[in-house]
């Protein structure tokens, strides 16, 4: 199972929200160039990063801060956050990330992911579904859509997408563990790489999710609030 470590960006700065919501803030660094070593020195071999003032502008907003990061570590990185154009994509991948995880897009012009996997490949591109109570949320998760979770699952798999990031946005911030059950479902369903985002509380939910089978899982707030060491996580499922 894939860990990723996540660095959500806000103002340049190392952020976590709670249920996604912008008026429930907590810094950790103003240099998130400093927690992306720090994971790195721990043995993480993927780094997850969301640009959060991107997911609201639906543009790129932290790229300094993304590319401070790249700079400073030699692991692969996937982003999220705003990236909602060809050219953006683009600029993403020629500054050294490797995957671009689009979210809003991908629920209002599906066709727009196959386009992206046909220009850039299936490696570089990466769908994220955030759903509350399994309906997919957009707009930096300020508005709830009527697709569900795994019907946008399936179509993206028509797609020829092969990573997915499915967050419970309920549980996000929480610390109260994920969503096993629907992202092993998904998991099921699809036969692709579904990434497990929201909740991670403990090594007994990393432990449920590869108990399920699920391939990969985001730890957030969990690794800041010292819940989870990540070295030892490593060690036990990667």
């Amino acid at each position: 199972m894939q860990l990723y470590p996540a660095i959500d960006l806000k103002g340049g700065a190392c952020v976590r929200l709670t249920q996604g919501m912008f008026d429930n803030v907590k810094k950790y660094s103003d240099t998130p160039q400093e927690m992306a070593k720090l994971w790195a020195e721990q043995g993480a071999s993927f780094l997850h990063l969301v640009d959060l003032d991107g997911a609201v502008a639906g543009e790129s907003v932290n790229a300094p801060a993304l590319k401070a990061i790249r700079d400073s570590i030699h692991i692969p990185i996937q982003v999220g956050g705003g990236i909602r154009s060809v050219e953006t994509v683009k600029n993403m991948l020629n500054m050294g990330i490797d995957r671009c995880i689009i979210g809003t897009k991908a629920v209002k012009e599906p066709e727009f992911i196959k386009e992206l996997i046909q220009k850039f490949g299936a490696e570089a591109i990466v769908v994220g579904i955030d759903a509350k109570k399994g309906m997919v949320a957009v707009e930096g998760w300020g508005e709830v859509s009527n697709v569900l979770a795994k019907d946008l699952a399936m179509e993206m798999v028509r797609m020829g997408v092969k990573h997915v990031v499915y967050t419970d946005i309920l549980r996000d911030g929480m610390l109260s563990g994920p969503n096993v059950e629907y992202t092993k479902l998904l998991t099921d369903q699809t036969g692709i790489e579904i990434i497990a985002s929201g909740g991670m509380s403990s090594m007994d939910d990393l432990e449920n999710l590869h108990n399920a089978g699920v391939k990969g899982a985001i730890i957030g707030k969990a690794l800041y609030e010292k819940k989870i060491d990540l070295a030892e996580a490593i060690k036990k499922y990667e």
